[in-house]
């Protein structure tokens, strides 16, 4: 999969000393596969991640395939500032074109409110802290409660 960035990560990336701000960051990707190789595999798995400690390597995906290891996820993202959402369940490669463009037209239709409220929300709800581990540094993500370690629902 190729790297999404945004408008404005886009903007930042052009100037010397954001570009090496932001380099210095992992992907979101990067963290999202650290996240899953720590936890063993899970089947599932639904966390926070903070929009400044990442590259936002995401952006425009919904609902996607990510690979770890041979180990294939659907996940379902959304930006719901200032965190991303990620809810990623075990499952078999498909073809997510269609899912990813129908949740991309409803954030669009929308104009992102309730994910905006889904993330001032989240600042007072968000309970569970865990330290992931990459290759530029340690990087927290959080949990709206603790998950059980191979639970299936």
């Amino acid at each position: 999969m190729r790297a999404s960035y945004g408008p404005l990560t886009r903007i930042r990336l052009c100037f010397r000393h954001s570009r090496e701000v932001e380099l210095r960051k992992p992907t979101a990707s990067e963290v999202l596969s650290a996240h899953i190789r720590q936890r063993h595999f899970p089947h599932w798995t639904s966390f926070f991640i903070a929009y400044r400690s990442v590259l936002n390597d995401h952006f425009s995906l919904s609902h996607f395939n990510h690979c770890v290891d041979s180990v294939n996820y659907h996940v379902l993202r959304t930006g719901c500032y200032p965190y991303i959402k990620y809810h990623c369940s075990k499952r078999l490669p498909q073809d997510l074109t269609l899912e990813n463009y129908f949740f991309t037209f409803l954030k669009f239709l929308n104009l992102g409110i309730p994910t905006l409220a889904y993330g001032c929300i989240a600042l007072l709800l968000i309970s569970v802290e865990e330290k992931v581990h990459t290759s530029k540094g340690t990087v927290s993500v959080y949990f709206l409660n603790k998950e059980e370690a191979n639970a299936r629902f």
